[in-house]
C-alpha cells in the first residue's frame, strides 16, 4: 500500500505541475500589478510614491531583475531627495535582496550595512530586526548556517518583543531553513511546526515554506511526504510566477529522483529548473541545475556533462570566489570595527588611568624603601621617625596591593565593558517606544479636547471613543516596554555580581576560532594597514572538555595578542617581503588536548623565556603592556589542572623567520 502511494505521489503531483509552464497572465497577479501601477501615477504624495516603488522592485525581483533595479533605485533616490531616512533603510533592505538573489554578496553587505546604521542612529526596532534577518540570509547563501541562526535569533527576539506575528512567522520560517541545512533536524521541525500554521501571514512565502518541510522529510526517509511538500511549494509559487522557486523547487524534484533510481525523471527536473533559473539570472539555481545536469550525464553524455559543468563552475566561482570572499570580510570587518570603536577607545582610557596608577604605587614603593634605607642608618637618633614611617610603609604597600586587585580584576573583566555597552544600547530601544507612545498620547489628547470644545450636536461621540481607546491601548504599550527596560538594568545588575566559576562542556575549536577572529579585529580596529594570515588547523575529533570558558578564552585571547604585536613590530622593521603568519592548532594526545598557538614574528630571547609568566616582567615598551597577561594565563591554566609553555623557533623551523609557539595542555576530562 506505501509503495502504491508513494509511486502516486513521486510521480503524479510532480508531473502534474511540470507539465503547465508557470502562468504570464494570472488574473490576481495582474491585477495586483495594475493596482500597483495606479497607485504610483495617482500618488498624492512622496511616502505612497517611495511604497509603490518599492513593492514593484520586489514583485519584478524573482522575475526580471533589470526591471526590479530600476524600481529600486528610483524608490532609492526619491527617498534621499526628501531626507526620509527610515524610508531609505528599509528600501535599502529591499535591494539587498535583490543582490543577494543575483549572487552578489559583496554589493548585499554593504547596502544592508548601510540600512542597519541608519536604522540604529534612529533606534527603530523594526528595521534593526530587518536588518540582522536580512544579513542572516547572505549568511545562509554562503552555508555559514552558524552565523545565519544567530543574526536570525536576534531577529525573533526583536520581533517577539515588538509583538509582530507577522515577522515572527518568517523568522521561524528562516530558523528551520538554517537548522535543516545544518543537519539539526528536530530544531528544524521545531520551526517549521511554527511557520506552516501561519499560512494566511506567509502567503507570498509559502513555496519557499513547504519546501523546507520537504527537506526535512526527505532527510528522515519519508520520500512520498518529501514529494508531498515539494508539489505544494510549486502550485504556491505557480500565481506570483516565482522563477526562483520554480528552480529550486526542481532541483528538490531532481535530487529525490535521484535516491529512489528515477534517472530519466531526474534529468528532466535538473533541465527544467536550469531554464528557470537562466530565464531569472538566478546564479545559485544554475550552479545547482548545472552540477546535478553534469552528474547525471556523467555516465552517458561526457560531453554533454562537461558543458553543464563548466556553466555551473563559473556560476559558482561568481558566488563563492576569492574576490568576492575578500571583499566580504573587508566589509564585515568594517562593520564590526565601526560598532567597536567607541566601546575599545573606552577600555583603552580605563586601561592607561589604571596603569598610570600602578606605575605611581611602584614610584611611591621605591621612595619608601629609600626612606628606609635612611632610617636604618640612622635608628639611633631617629627611632621616633621610624615608627612614623614604618606605619606610612605599611599602609602605602596596603593601597599598593588593592591597585595591584584592581588591575588584575580589570583585566578579568574585561568583557563587562563590552556588556554594558550593548545594554544600554538594549535600554535605548524600550525608551524610544516609551517616548513615542507618549508624544502619540499627547496629540490624541489634543485632538479629544478640540472635539469636546464643539457643541453637542457636532460631537462625533464615535471618534472621541475611538481616540480614548487609542490612547488606552498606547499607555498599555507604554507600560510593557518601560517593564522591558526594568527588566533589562535588572539582567545587567545580576550580570555584574561575581561570576561562580563553574566548568561546563565547550567546544575548544569553536572558542579557538571565535577569540582568534576577535584579537585580528580589535588590532586592525588600532591600526587598519596591518594584515596577517592566520591558519588554523583544528582536531575535530576532540569534542566538548569540561572548563569554565571565560577563563580559557582570555587566556587564548591574551597569547593571539602577543602573536600579532609580534609579527607586527616585525612588520615595521622590516621591508614587504615579509609576510606575517599566525597559526592555531588543536589535538588530543596521552589524554590532554594540546592547543598550539605559533607566530613567525620578531621571537623571545632564549635569556628570557624562563621569565615570561612572572607577574609585571614584560618585553614591551613603557605603556604598551602591564606584565599581567601572561602572569594571569599561567595561573587561569594551573587551576585548569594545565601546563602551558612557550619558546622561540630556530630559523630552520620558520625558513629563516624566528617565531614564538606557546603550547597549552589542558586535560581532556
Amino acid at each position: 500500500m506505501f509503495k502504491k502511494y508513494f509511486h502516486i505521489i513521486l510521480v503524479g503531483l510532480p508531473l502534474f505541475c511540470l507539465a503547465q509552464n508557470p502562468p504570464t497572465n494570472d488574473s490576481t497577479k495582474t491585477n495586483a500589478v495594475g493596482q500597483l501601477y495606479k497607485n504610483l501615477i495617482q500618488a498624492k504624495n512622496d511616502s505612497i510614491r517611495m511604497r509603490s516603488l518599492d513593492r514593484l522592485g520586489f514583485y519584478y525581483e524573482r522575475i526580471n531583475s533589470d526591471s526590479a533595479t530600476k524600481y529600486y533605485r528610483q524608490a532609492i533616490d526619491l527617498a534621499r531627495q526628501k531626507g526620509d531616512v527610515l524610508a531609505e533603510s528599509r528600501i535599502l533592505a529591499s535591494y539587498s535582496g535583490l543582490m543577494e538573489h543575483q549572487g552578489k554578496f559583496p554589493e548585499a553587505f554593504e547596502i544592508l550595512f548601510k540600512s542597519l546604521a541608519i536604522a540604529e542612529e534612529n533606534h527603530s526596532a523594526y528595521d534593526i530586526a530587518r536588518g540582522n534577518r536580512r544579513i542572516s540570509g547572505i549568511y545562509f547563501e554562503l552555508q555559514n548556517y552558524p552565523k545565519a541562526i544567530a543574526y536570525l535569533l536576534v531577529a525573533l527576539t526583536i520581533d517577539e518583543a515588538s509583538h509582530l506575528p507577522d515577522k515572527v512567522a518568517i523568522d521561524h520560517y528562516a530558523l528551520a531553513d538554517a537548522y535543516e541545512k545544518a543537519d539539526q533536524l528536530d530544531s528544524a521541525r521545531f520551526h517549521i511546526d511554527q511557520a506552516l500554521p501561519k499560512e494566511k501571514l506567509l502567503y507570498s512565502m509559502m513555496q519557499s515554506v513547504y519546501p523546507i518541510d520537504g527537506h526535512i522529510k526527505q532527510k528522515k526517509g519519508d520520500y512520498a511526504g518529501a514529494a508531498a511538500s515539494y508539489s505544494l511549494g510549486f502550485q504556491a509559487a505557480q500565481p506570483l510566477n516565482d522563477l526562483l522557486a520554480f528552480s529550486q523547487i526542481c532541483a528538490d524534484f531532481s535530487n529525490l529522483f535521484l535516491l529512489t533510481n528515477r534517472k530519466d525523471s531526474a534529468i528532466i527536473y535538473a533541465l527544467k529548473g536550469f531554464e528557470f533559473a537562466r530565464q531569472a539570472s538566478y546564479r545559485k539555481g544554475v550552479m545547482v541545475n548545472g552540477n546535478l545536469l553534469a552528474s547525471l550525464y556523467d555516465s552517458t553524455q561526457p560531453a554533454l556533462a562537461l558543458h553543464y559543468y563548466k556553466i555551473a563552475a563559473a556560476a559558482k566561482d561568481s558566488l563563492y570566489g576569492l574576490n568576492s570572499t575578500q571583499a566580504i570580510q573587508d566589509l564585515v570587518a568594517k562593520e564590526e570595527t565601526r560598532q567597536k570603536e567607541l566601546q575599545d577607545a573606552k577600555l583603552a582610557f580605563q586601561n592607561q588611568l589604571k596603569l598610570y596608577g600602578l606605575l605611581g604605587g611602584l614610584g611611591v614603593l621605591f621612595i619608601i624603601a629609600f626612606i628606609l634605607y635612611r632610617n636604618n642608618r640612622q635608628k639611633q637618633k631617629a627611632n621616633v621617625v621610624l615608627q612614623e614611617q614604618k606605619a606610612t610603609i605599611e599602609t602605602t604597600l596596603n593601597e599598593l596591593k588593592s591597585t595591584q586587585a584592581q588591575l588584575i580584576q580589570s583585566e578579568k573583566m574585561a568583557s563587562l565593558g563590552q556588556l554594558t555597552a550593548g545594554i544600554a544600547h538594549e535600554i535605548q530601544n524600550p525608551l524610544n517606544f516609551v517616548n513615542n507612545f507618549s508624544e502619540v498620547n499627547g496629540e490624541l489628547i489634543e485632538e479629544l479636547k478640540s472635539q469636546k470644545e464643539k457643541l453637542k450636536n457636532e460631537r462625533d461621540e464615535q471618534t472621541e471613543d475611538e481616540i480614548l481607546n487609542d490612547i488606552a491601548a498606547n499607555m498599555e504599550k507604554i507600560i510593557h516596554h518601560g517593564k522591558r527596560a526594568d527588566a533589562i538594568v535588572k539582567g545587567m545588575l545580576q550580570h555584574s555580581r561575581t561570576s561562580t566559576g563553574q566548568k561546563e562542556p565547550t567546544d575548544i575549536n569553536a572558542l579557538a576560532d571565535e577569540y582568534l577572529k576577535l584579537a585580528y579585529h580589535g588590532l586592525r580596529a588600532k591600526d587598519k594597514n596591518f594584515n596577517v594570515t592566520m591558519k588554523t588547523d583544528f582536531d575535530d575529533s576532540i569534542g566538548k572538555i569540561n572548563i569554565i570558558p571565560q577563563d580559557i578564552g582570555r587566556v587564548l585571547l591574551n597569547l593571539y595578542n602577543n602573536a600579532f604585536y609580534a609579527t607586527h613590530e616585525k612588520q615595521k622593521n622590516t621591508g614587504g617581503e615579509y609576510a606575517p603568519i599566525v597559526t592555531v592548532s588543536t589535538r588530543k594526545a596521552d589524554g590532554h588536548v594540546e592547543i598550539k598557538v605559533t607566530d613567525n614574528g620578531v621571537g623571545i630571547p632564549p635569556d628570557i623565556v624562563d621569565k615570561i609568566f612572572q607577574p609585571f616582567f614584560t618585553t614591551k615598551p613603557t605603556g604598551l603592556g602591564t606584565g599581567l597577561g601572561l602572569s594571569l594565563a599561567y595561573d587561569i591554566v594551573k587551576a585548569h589542572g594545565g601546563e602551558i609553555s612557550a619558546g622561540s623557533r630556530g630559523k630552520e623551523e620558520t625558513a629563516g623567520n624566528e617565531g614564538t609557539t606557546f603550547i597549552i595542555q589542558l586535560p581532556f576530562r
